[in-house]
């Protein structure tokens, strides 16, 4: 069965192209839920329309994404974590770490188009890439910092005192 999809399939194509699938694939899930329509001789026309019209669209589409792939490239997040020792960090910096960070500022991205491979478990700078517009892939830069533990703030506080004496003496 060809049929023309109306929307992106991962596994299957972009909105637009014309493609063979099993029939019972294309009548029983793509058919119903409006994903694409069949192609046949009568409504050759209909499609060549229809695909006209869907490319219209998608580069209308594309540029509006163009602002926002700017803008999320110049975008950094910073996380703050405790950390062990050799800076790896007690817990991670996932996915949707990331996402809620992003929604603090104004982006309302899927998680599933954040292309992190693993969870961040150590102290860095990161580039994790975020898939916005079909192929169209935009960088945002991530920090994980270390965060004091209650030991290290002690000592801080101890030796500022010492510090002071020491500035005093001279």
């Amino acid at each position: 069965m060809r049929v023309l999809l109306k929307e992106n399939i991962e596994s299957l194509g972009s909105r637009g192209d014309i493609v063979e699938v099993a029939d019972g694939y294309g009548r029983n899930y793509l058919l119903p839920k409006n994903l694409a329509f069949k192609v046949t001789k009568s409504n050759m026309k209909r499609v060549e329309m229809e695909q006209k019209a869907l490319r219209k669209s998608f580069e209308e589409e594309k540029e509006s994404y163009q602002d926002l792939i700017q803008n999320l490239n110049q975008t950094t997040l910073s996380f703050t974590r405790k950390t062990a020792e050799k800076d790896v960090i007690f817990g991670s910096v996932s996915s949707t770490d990331i996402k809620e960070a992003l929604d603090k500022k104004g982006f309302d991205i899927d998680k599933k188009k954040i292309l992190l491979e693993e969870p961040i478990k150590r102290l860095g700078n990161y580039t994790v890439p975020v898939k916005v517009f079909h192929e169209d892939k935009s960088e945002v830069k991530v920090q994980v910092l270390g965060e004091k533990t209650e030991e290290e703030q002690q000592e801080g506080k101890e030796e500022s005192p010492e510090e002071g004496e020491k500035k005093e003496e001279e």
